[in-house]
């Protein structure tokens, strides 16, 4: 990053950098965390516990908040008793956070092909992973979309699995009208820098099912059975069982208290990615080098805006808007690729990665700044 900076520097040509992403945070954040420092009780306190009950109204249903989204799902597919020997099946093409969560119960990742048009889970494919160890399904949100999550709880149903939704990218979005994380089995959502809200770092196991809730409280807090109630109050539990493995994942007042001003500008935060990723679809639709992925921005709530590039070098591109100022990303690197997760061949996933060129969207960039990257873009791809 600084390399190019420098030329551009020295050739005069330094201009606006347009980020890929960021955190946007005002004064009320600001203000909201000197008000934790200023009370001096930093770590799990009185503003997880109002986090969690802001989350709960919203979505309607019990939150347990964590340090991060990966954190969420490790410990709910602990909670389900998956651990060694089981397999859960998730798409290959998905942040490494999704396969690591998993293998940290000590169960198997089962990577399953992508459908190309939404970057989301590919039952069909899934079903022929089926084995007698598999015990749960974690169809992930790609940028915010679903899929066909009424295919997958069936498939899920069917086969006796329990349903782990990787909503990292999903926060405020719908799913034929319902709020995601407000239906279905259990999901887990990210609150770190650049999601749809932000705590700094931070997540949430979102379910009705009462033991999974217990165990997560527990296991967010190193086991120690009970000590939510009691750090709610600003106490702590001197004499206590723990009869399970836990981890020191729990949220900092600190975290929540970021994440309580976040969700007061969550209407307009989801408004405007809305809204920018509309006007990129406007502005990209023709060109022929440019396919689009199938999303409903009525429906999702973007994390992040993905194109698919047709017959181009996509490195070439993305060096070429570098030198523009103009940030991207790949979401993501395929993890049956990596060699902690090396399996197989997906020939489906192979294909699609090279394509898929992330651009630059957050809430701080103006309707200008969607036509500069796209105006750019179509130079780039014409030359």
């Amino acid at each position: 990053m600084a390399d190019w900076k420098s030329k551009m520097e020295s050739l005069g040509i330094m201009g606006k950098i347009i980020r890929l992403s960021k955190s946007v945070i005002g004064n009320a954040e600001k203000k909201a965390v000197m008000g934790v420092l200023d009370r001096e009780y930093l770590g799990m306190g009185k503003e997880v516990q109002d986090f969690e009950n802001e989350l709960h109204d919203f979505l309607g249903r019990p939150v347990v908040c964590v340090n991060t989204g990966t954190s969420a799902l490790h410990l709910a597919l602990q909670s389900l008793g998956i651990g060694s020997g089981d397999e859960v099946l998730v798409q290959s093409l998905t942040y490494v956070a999704s396969f690591q969560a998993i293998s940290a119960t000590g169960a198997t990742p089962v990577p399953c092909e992508v459908i190309p048009d939404t970057v989301t889970l590919d039952v069909k494919d899934a079903r022929k992973r089926l084995t007698e160890r598999t015990k749960a399904v974690m169809p992930v949100h790609y940028g915010g979309g679903m899929g066909d999550l009424d295919e997958i709880y069936e498939f899920a149903h069917h086969n006796g699995l329990r349903v782990v939704e990787d909503a990292c990218h999903a926060f405020g979005g719908n799913y034929n009208g319902q709020k995601v994380g407000s239906f279905g089995d259990i999901a887990c959502f990210s609150f770190d820098g650049i999601k749809n809200i932000t705590c700094g770092e931070g997540g949430a196991v979102v379910t009705d099912d009462v033991d999974v809730l217990r165990k997560v409280r527990d296991a967010r807090l190193l086991g120690v059975e009970k000590d939510t109630e009691k750090r709610y109050k600003g106490e702590r539990s001197w004499e206590f069982d723990v009869k399970s493995q836990g981890f020191r994942y729990h949220m900092s007042n600190i975290m929540a208290a970021i994440g309580i001003e976040q969700m007061k500008k969550l209407p307009e935060f989801s408004s405007r990615r809305k809204m920018l990723a509309q006007r990129y679809r406007r502005n990209l639709a023709s060109c022929n080098s440019i396919e689009l992925l199938k999303q409903d921005f009525d429906e999702i709530v973007p994390h992040i805006f993905v194109i698919k590039l047709r017959n181009v070098d996509r490195e070439k591109i993305r060096e070429q808007l570098q030198a523009l100022g103009i940030q991207t990303g790949v979401h993501y690197m395929p993890n049956h690729l990596l060699s902690f997760y090396r399996d197989g061949s997906f020939p489906v996933t192979e294909a699609l990665f090279p394509k898929l060129l992330t651009l630059p969207l957050h809430p701080d960039l103006g309707e200008e700044d969607i036509d500069h990257v796209c105006d750019e873009l179509i130079k780039c791809l014409e030359e």
